[in-house]
């Protein structure tokens, strides 16, 4: 079953650490720094059982400010904010900043403790009281119980361990579905086994036995074995905290911040489009291109934000933005980060992931492009699942996406995806150009390709209007190489298929084209059927046949003599000899009937029955062998069955 996560926050020395071991007997400060300095430098892990049979995990963050990064990792997964302030000092700026990244990163149950009850007198302790109520105004806070405790004598600990059992016996306990993922906030060696990564699973499932990816690199490794809370497991599920034992890979090819996941299910990029809130409680407006520290998961990188709808954005102030990254992350659609200013090291905003395979840096020169990018987001943002769909096939253009693709821009897989895409499917919005690949493309933009053909061809039968047809070659040429077959392919057979356009052998034409001679044409093409008929078998050479149209344009010539060929009117039987078809018809008639009757001819016999000099007869041989009429034999010719 699905295990909930309950973290702490809160300033440094304002009782964290002590709580969690009055709560659950476990000291999670395990470096030797951290308990000679009395402050958690690391992220501690601890469990508790409660009464109404679930397990609670729990996550203790660092309250310095120099590990603010480590706090963060450990937010991460997080069900439940146990937020803490110290009665004896109360709203400190850790207690701020802390709540700000749990508010950023979409944490939205917890309960407030203020520690040290018996360090202060009871006045004092109403008056913090008051303070921190008047603090979570307006927040996901604002209605969260409130425990006054000592970690010291153990007042107040059963009431919190109440409040636990009954906020989690109340909690929807959700399947999170798709690829399993994990964000690594933690990797060591252990002497036997090898790597072991740690970290809150935070959707899906993996089994001892299977396969995992180490995103952002390619490589893989096989689950040797799982343990939850130090206990081994052969399967673990999402919310639990996990440590895995990885058979593949060495512990230098690991860091926190990466994320183990099935292969496949994740696509690592240096461009995310993102919401963004940008605090109050900035002094000053971030300007476009300001370099920050992201935190996502457990990673920490630098990038930059790019402002698409303006120059500067103000303090308290949202828009959508396209974080430029410095390192690739791996991650989806509804993930959460945090940005933090360079220089001083403060939190100054986060919000959402809205697209994780941004396929460009989007422009935001004009207005025009400004307009473009606030469209896009108030989809990416705002749009159901279908206008998501038809916005992600929009941008990959005649490329399309494939299923997987689709799911990982989406963070929707398997049956659920299935399901999202029958209603685009069956409006025909979006189309199936390969069934095998599962390739999808956006309808207009099969529209489109479908359009430039119709142009193509168009322009093709101005320019060249003898010619019956482009190749099916040189049309895809000119739609550009890039151009997926498959696509090319299923929009001609649209086309096809609604009559506008003809395919005959290997040439493609518009329905509505027809050979149509001018005045000049139509004397040329009736005085070359004259002049091959008149020459007989005894025909003219080409060079003989371009010095007796020699007035004509050579050009006009050549269209005109390939036009006569396609319908038929002239057989081509080498480079540069032509003949009239009905001669050749003939003679063709003439030596069945000689073979049927001598079951073979040759060269000499072939001239003595034609009358034809070797420049006429061998040529006319190999025709015969090459329409397969004949077939050779040493110095003969075989006639071939015919059906």
């Amino acid at each position: 079953m699905r295990e909930i996560v309950l973290g702490t926050a809160g300033h440094v020395d304002h009782g964290k650490t002590s709580l969690v071991r009055a709560l659950t007997n476990i000291d999670t400060d395990r470096l030797k720094e951290e308990k000679k300095r009395g402050i958690t430098i690391e992220l501690g892990f601890a469990y508790l059982d409660l009464p109404c049979g679930h397990r609670l995990g729990i996550v203790d963050v660092p309250g310095h400010e120099k590990f603010v990064k480590n706090m963060v990792a450990g937010v991460t997964g997080m069900d439940i904010l146990a937020f803490i302030i110290a009665a004896d000092e109360g709203i400190m700026p850790q207690t701020r900043e802390h709540f700000e990244i749990c508010s950023l990163l979409g944490v939205s149950q917890g309960l407030i403790i203020i520690t040290k009850k018996d360090m202060v007198e009871e006045e004092w302790l109403e008056m913090v009281d008051e303070e921190v109520r008047d603090f979570c105004q307006g927040s996901f806070l604002e209605e969260a119980p409130v425990v006054h405790v000592s970690s010291t004598t153990g007042e107040g600990i059963n009431e919190v361990k109440k409040l636990l059992d009954s906020m989690v016996a109340n909690h929807r306990f959700e399947e999170v579905f798709g690829p399993f993922r994990l964000p690594v906030d933690r990797v060591f060696a252990m002497k036997g086994f090898g790597a072991v990564v740690t970290g809150t699973s935070i959707s899906g499932r993996i089994a001892v036995g299977e396969e995992l990816q180490i995103y952002p690199t390619s490589k893989t490794a096989k689950v040797r074995g799982i343990q939850v809370h130090s206990q081994s497991v052969d399967i673990v599920e999402a919310g639990h905290r996990t440590a895995i034992n990885l058979q593949g890979v060495e512990t230098l090819d690991i860091a926190r911040g990466m994320v183990v996941a099935n292969p496949g299910s994740l696509m690592p990029n240096y461009m995310l489009d993102c919401s963004l809130s940008y605090l109050s409680s900035n002094d000053k407006p971030l300007k476009h291109r300001a370099r920050v520290r992201v935190h996502l998961g457990t990673a920490e990188v630098m990038g930059r934000v790019s402002l698409l709808d303006r120059d500067a954005l103000q303090p308290g102030e949202s828009t959508g933005v396209q974080l430029l990254l410095e390192e690739p992350l791996a991650v989806w659609p509804g993930d959460r980060y945090v940005i933090r200013s360079y220089s001083p090291v403060i939190t100054i905003g986060g919000g959402e992931i809205l697209g994780n395979v941004s396929l460009r840096k989007r422009k935001r020169f004009t207005a025009k492009d400004r307009e473009k990018n606030t469209e896009a987001f108030a989809i990416l943002e705002n749009g159901s699942d279908e206008d998501r769909i038809l916005f992600f096939l929009k941008e990959s253009g005649t490329r399309g996406l494939v299923f997987d693709e689709l799911a990982i821009r989406l963070g929707i897989f398997g049956k659920q995806l299935k399901k999202v895409l029958n209603e685009p499917l069956s409006k025909k919005s979006m189309i199936v150009v390969d069934s095998t690949a599962q390739r999808y493309l956006e309808r207009e933009v099969a529209e489109g390709v479908m359009h430039s053909i119709v142009a193509i061809l168009e322009k093709f039968h101005s320019l060249q209007p003898l010619q019956t047809g482009l190749s099916k070659e040189g049309l895809r040429s000119e739609l550009g190489r890039r151009l997926d077959q498959r696509v090319f392919a299923y929009c001609l057979n649209e086309l096809i298929k609604n009559n506008k356009v003809v395919q005959e052998d290997s040439l493609v034409r518009l329905s509505s084209h027809e050979v149509a001679l001018k005045a000049d044409e139509e004397q040329l093409q009736k005085e070359l059927i004259d002049w091959y008929r008149n020459k007989g078998l005894t025909t003219a050479t080409l060079k003989e046949t371009q010095e007796q149209f020699g007035d004509y344009p050579s050009a006009l010539l050549k269209e005109v003599i390939n036009l006569l060929l396609r319908e038929g009117k002239l057989v081509k039987i080498s480079e540069t000899l032509y003949y009239d078809s009905e001669a050749i018809a003939a003679l063709q008639h003439k030596v069945v009937a000689f073979m049927e009757r001598e079951k073979e001819i040759d060269a000499p016999r072939f001239k003595d029955m034609t009358g034809l000099t070797r420049k006429f007869s061998i040529p006319i041989l190999e025709y015969f062998d090459r329409i397969k009429l004949t077939y050779r034999v040493g110095d003969k010719r075989i006639l071939r069955k015919q059906p």
